[in-house]
């Protein structure tokens, strides 16, 4: 039975070859889109189980309580992390501390390379379970001792055995290559981890700052990692660890939390103190329009499917009067929606092999099919079972439902309302096409909204270079002069953060501030030009001169800061900082140095060259940027020669604040094109059936003398009218669900009406351009031959 089932079906198919093609077409292309959004789930769900121990691994935060809210922090403080260690062995068995990722120089003989790396405590390879190729994992222990990933280890050593050989960090450190681990992949925290240095030669290190911080508990400058033991309570040892910090911090209220290595990724916003989402935001809403799609395909099958019902009711009629049972009518017909669906699943896999490089680049990816793997074809089966099922339920129930004495006899007719479900699914296709197509307009809005925000400062020309040798050190004058010198370079200076960051922040106080409320807004160390150099506008008083040697107690606050501390008159306004009174001498305009959406953070500038760790270089207009480059780089040779000139241009680094949005708006508008074309394939199915169905008719109101117009309007009116229908609820859904989206921006695009308007206005273009092929074509075809036909 089960034979002869796929035998008629294979055949109804080849009898059938348009109809067949557009239901494959359609298939595979939904079938392609949930594939591909699965995988993408799938790496987005399993970041960080590289580790073995991803489930019994947390970081440490604070919460820091003030009046108006409860900050979480992802940084401690160094007494934080031994305190925890020393206290609470039996409920930790394993505690590092580590430094933030940053770019450090390795040189072995002629060679000379920056890698991504870390200084770290010895229990951190073991709580990371890092894969060693060679060497081993407890070199930490040793402060002369690296872990080298094997990547850096070749581009340093090339195909020498690295192990034992001695290699000289930010031309600073002479180090011994103890291990080499397997480079981590990308669907992991720390996947540009190049190397691990040991924690205790950073705390020996000599600057002044690392010494001060050791004993410091609201000096919040590194990680805390923490392993549990396995079944451990979180909630219990968040209650039990919480006030470790409270005795030694008297500004604020600090309580410590855990947050678990598996909710790293997608729960990394924090609100008031607890977890509010994050990327699992993004995890429903594709795994929503992934299934929204895949639904669109399956319409169209049983549109067509159902749209052929009077074709296929004499074959259902005779197969009733020899004995046919129902259910053997829908063993059938879902056996002919298994075939289809069957044949679209190699289609759709070829479409997501073909696609995967394109789809990668647009969601930051390194996802490949997992041939290999049993459980993806288990999957991939169950998948494409239920999915012809699906697809097939609707089709098989209506006709094997037929009465066999009507068909036989020729006076079935499907009936007034037969052709209400199409319409109803058209509607369905459509309103979910529009609903992307709003949502494309709106993310892209909302992304050109926030670049278009006015920064404050001049971001091209822009470089950073980062001082992580000590050569720069002591030459910042000779630097800047020489540089000057190039007649490439307007102006140079320093600072303790790049131009699109604020790294600190620090309490402040001032005379006739409430003693109740804690005031901490970002500080940043700069030298002199520091202005000149960004290009930033001074609204109030001055900029820090070399002519008054008082600046180096001096302050410039910008707007949002002195909106903070309330002064009418800030010039010449107190502020005490650190035990030491600083006069405000200068007020600049706000600009945005962190996230385009948010509002823009209080920030104090002040004068301590000492204190930076970035030189910011400014090419001089009109000067193209790698001839600029090429005038600079030697003078920063001369002064740092164990070291390759690094630098990076600060408006790519502000380009990369969008990078979550423009995924979200790129993936989107890929997902709507596709959407559009699924809608468009069943449109064009659905209007070729209906010409088919009415020649006789067209053909007789040609000869009554209908123009050609004439008959494309009635061909057309029916689907235009659907798919107004489907915009008249699209765009209320579309209002709701993207207003709900804006509100996490506090700096937002509006919901103008004519995003609407032009969203419906595409869909109904689109809409006419797909069914006028086959109107046009039945309407200009000689009515003598459709009616001889008939």
């Amino acid at each position: 039975m089960l034979k002869n089932y796929l035998k008629v079906a294979w055949r109804n198919l080849l009898n059938n070859k348009m109809y067949s093609a557009v239901n494959i077409v359609g298939l595979a292309t939904g079938m392609a889109v949930a594939l591909l959004i699965g995988l993408w789930i799938w790496d987005e769900v399993s970041f960080d189980t590289y580790h073995k121990k991803h489930d019994r691994l947390a970081q440490v935060m604070v919460n820091v309580t003030v009046p108006e809210a409860v900050y979480t922090g992802q940084t401690v403080s160094i007494p934080m992390g031994y305190g925890l260690r020393d206290q609470y062995p039996a409920d930790f068995p394993n505690v590092s501390l580590a430094s933030w990722t940053e770019a450090h120089i390795l040189a072995a003989g002629d060679k000379k390379i920056s890698q991504m790396g870390i200084w770290a405590q010895e229990a951190f390879p073991r709580m990371f379970t890092l894969k060693m190729l060679s060497g081993h994992q407890d070199a930490l222990k040793d402060p002369n001792s690296i872990l080298l990933a094997r990547s850096a280890a070749e581009a340093i050593f090339g195909d020498t055995d690295p192990i034992d050989k001695i290699v000289r960090v930010d031309n600073k450190h002479d180090m011994t290559v103890a291990g080499v681990f397997e480079d981590l992949p990308y669907n992991t925290t720390y996947r540009d981890l190049k190397l691990l240095l040991p924690w205790e030669r950073y705390m020996n290190d000599t600057e002044y700052w690392i010494k001060e911080a050791q004993k410091q508990w609201d000096n919040h400058m590194c990680r805390l990692y923490v392993e549990v033991n396995a079944g451990a309570d979180n909630d219990k040892l968040n209650a039990k660890i919480k006030g470790l910090p409270t005795p030694h911090v008297s500004f604020a209220k600090e309580e410590l939390l855990l947050h678990p290595m598996d909710r790293w990724h997608l729960y990394d916003k924090f609100e008031n103190g607890r977890e509010a989402g994050g990327r699992i935001r993004q995890v429903w809403l594709f795994g929503i329009i992934g299934v929204f799609v895949l639904l669109l395909a399956c319409i169209n099958f049983m549109n067509l499917s159902t749209a052929r019902s009077e074709k296929r009711s004499r074959e259902v009629g005779i197969r009733k009067a020899i004995g046919s049972m129902r259910g053997q009518l829908v063993g059938q017909f879902f056996s002919e929606s298994l075939i289809v669906t069957f044949l679209a699943l190699v289609l759709a896999l070829l479409l997501v092999q073909l696609s995967l490089p394109f789809f990668n680049g647009l969601s930051d990816k390194t996802m490949s099919i997992p041939w290999a793997y049993p459980l993806f074809w288990t999957m991939i089966l169950g998948f494409t079972f239920f999915t012809g099922i699906v697809s097939g339920s609707y089709p098989a129930v209506y006709l094997s439902g037929f009465e066999p004495v009507k068909v036989l006899k020729g006076t079935f007719r499907a009936g007034r309302f037969s052709a209400l479900p199409r319409k109803v699914l058209v509607v369905v296709q459509f309103t979910v096409s529009v609903v992307l197509m709003i949502g494309t307009l709106i993310v892209y809005r909302q992304v050109q909204h926030a670049r278009n925000r006015p920064v404050g400062y001049t971001r091209e020309g822009l470089i950073t270079v980062d001082m992580n040798t000590p050569d720069f050190f002591g030459h910042y004058d000779a630097i800047r002069n020489e540089l000057l010198q190039t007649g490439a370079v307007a102006d140079m200076s320093q600072s303790n953060s790049a131009p699109t960051e604020v790294w600190s922040n620090n309490v402040i106080d001032w005379k006739g501030k409430d003693p109740d409320k804690v005031v901490s807004p970002g500080t940043i160390a700069v030298s002199h030009d520091f202005g000149n150099t960004v290009g930033w506008t001074i609204k109030e008083g001055r900029d820090f001169s070399r002519n008054f040697p008082s600046d180096t107690g001096a302050f410039i606050l910008n707007e949002s800061a002195v909106k903070l501390v309330g002064f009418k008159e800030p010039l010449g306004q107190v502020i005490r900082w650190l035990g030491q009174d600083h006069v405000i001498v200068g007020v600049v305009k706000d600009m945005v140095m962190e996230s385009p959406y948010q509002p823009i953070r209080p920030v104090i500038f002040h004068l301590q060259p000492t204190w930076t760790r970035l030189i910011m270089v400014r090419i001089k207009p009109g000067i193209p940027m790698r001839e600029g480059l090429a005038k600079i780089e030697p003078v920063f040779k001369k002064y740092n020669p164990g070291s390759p000139f690094v630098y990076k241009f600060t408006d790519d680094e502000y380009a990369k604040k969008f990078s979550d949005e423009q995924r979200i708006g790129n993936l989107t508008t890929f997902f709507a094109v596709l959407a559009i074309f699924i809608s468009c394939l069943g449109l064009f199915g659905l209007a070729s059936f209906v010409a088919e169905k009415r020649t006789k008719e067209i053909g007789i109101r040609k000869v009554m003398g209908a123009s050609v117009f004439n008959l494309w309007r009635m061909l057309s009116k029916d689907f235009v009218m659907l798919v107004f229908i489907s915009c008249a609820i699209a765009i209320p859904l579309a209002w709701y669900a993207l207003h709900q989206w804006l509100q996490q921006y506090e700096y937002r695009t509006d919901l103008s009406w004519w995003i609407f308007v032009i969203a419906a206005t595409g869909a109904l273009v689109i809409t006419l351009a797909t069914v006028s092929y086959q109107a046009v074509k039945a309407a200009v075809m000689n009515p003598v031959r459709s009616l001889k036909a008939e």
